[in-house]
């Protein structure tokens, strides 16, 4: 007799946070190899992280697969945008966060009865511009709206009880939180809400503590003043050093490195953070503050009164540069090269740097004019995190983070 033709569907999953952790959302869907569309699925998960929700669409997509009767004997290509999840499914990563465990063993059960039923399930990374309409479907999750819909032909049979329409994208349908599997009960309360970092490069950017320039809202840049740290200032370094132990402690053990710009108060900062971890600082002049010229020690106050129109320039015309200083194509051109040596170390690196150089990291990873990295706060002592990957991804993990400086006076 004949062998039956061995079914392949492709599974396609999201999930996302506005806010990590925030409102979030999932999206899955189901399809034949040959793109046939067969499931949808997307639903609101309350405050979750951005993880929580990427592993929801997972496990709603392979549960739909179940739903449908789909697993027997089916080769199931699961096609994420998320490279944790695809790595950590995969067995190639651990799994260190205990909320990341749970939802891994229940997707783990999942495939587990689709093996047990004859089938197949592997892990695909894709980009994201290739997951688009998972992305539109955790988006409808976000907006706090339910698709719950299965195709067949030319039919579609919609499980949350309004009339379904036709054509490529989801249709809407308001809540229906009865029928929503939510597979985690205490997103609100997860210890995701603690950062850990992944990647093949863990970077975190401390700007450094304050100085008595820092205070009288001088400029202070490469080849001026360069002022110590004052007293607050140290404080401050402390609590980050501190606050970067902890985090690296979380994230697992990796090679770890500590960089300082050539600036006192950044070497400051550094050495406080590398004495923490029990490592030895490197000095890379390239991540030094930008050099403001014949305006260093101005006051921004008088710049404002007296300059204002060469100020607007120096924010908005990235060529403009002072008398003695440098200009912002030139800053990000310096930056870049130091961020690219910093990521090549791989591991966890720790940089101790200036507001503008952190900014310029900022508006790199993000595709941002760095016109608009202005509106981007960098506080003193506050930490910046990336995950970056080994296929040219990047994650910003969280930005400004002040948490450690709360108790200080």
């Amino acid at each position: 007799m004949p062998t039956a033709r061995r079914r392949h569907l492709v599974v396609e999953a999201d999930g996302g946070s506005r806010g990590n952790p925030g409102v979030a959302g999932y999206g899955a869907l189901v399809r034949e190899v040959d793109g046939t569309l067969l499931a949808e699925r997307a639903a609101p998960l309350g405050t979750a992280s951005n993880n929580v929700a990427e592993y929801t669409g997972l496990i709603e997509g392979l549960r739909a697969v179940l739903d449908l009767g789909l697993a027997a004997g089916a080769t199931i290509e699961v096609r994420m945008d998320s490279k944790l999840v695809v790595e950590q499914m995969s067995g190639r990563w651990k799994i260190k966060h205990e909320d990341m465990r749970r939802l891994a063993r229940q997707a783990q059960e999942l495939v587990d009865t689709i093996e047990a039923d004859g089938g197949t399930v592997s892990y695909t990374w894709i980009p994201r511009e290739d997951n688009a309409a998972a992305d539109a479907l955790s988006n409808v999750g976000m907006d706090g709206e339910t698709v719950r819909r299965d195709h067949s032909g030319d039919t579609t049979e919609d499980h949350s009880g309004d009339t379904a329409g036709s054509g490529a994208h989801p249709e809407r349908v308001q809540p229906t939180f009865g029928e929503v599997k939510a597979p985690v009960s205490d997103e609100v309360f997860s210890t995701e809400t603690d950062p850990t970092l992944e990647g093949s490069c863990r970077l975190i950017l401390v700007r450094h503590g304050v100085t008595d320039f820092t205070r009288s809202h001088k400029l202070d840049g490469r080849g001026g003043s360069n002022p110590p740290l004052n007293e607050d200032g140290l404080a401050q370094a402390a609590a980050a050093a501190g606050a970067v132990k902890r985090l690296v402690d979380r994230s697992g053990p990796t090679p770890i490195q500590v960089v300082t710009s050539s600036l006192t108060r950044a070497m400051q900062t550094g050495g406080a953070v590398a004495d923490a971890l029990g490592v030895s600082p490197e000095v890379d002049r390239d991540w030094d503050e930008q050099a403001f010229g014949d305006w260093d020690g101005a006051t921004m106050a008088d710049l404002v009164t007296h300059s204002g129109a060469e100020l607007l320039a120096l924010r908005q015309d990235p060529a403009y540069a002072r008398p003695g200083g440098e200009s912002r194509t030139q800053l990000m051109s310096r930056v870049t090269a130091a961020l690219g040596r910093a990521v090549a170390r791989g591991g966890t690196v720790v940089v101790a740097t200036h507001r503008l150089p952190v900014m310029m990291v900022l508006s790199q990873v993000l595709g941002l004019d760095s016109n608009r990295a202005w509106s981007i706060a960098t506080a003193p002592a506050s930490l910046t995190a990336f995950e970056f990957w080994p296929d040219g991804g990047v994650q910003v993990a969280f930005v400004n983070d002040t948490h450690h400086l709360h108790d200080l006076t």
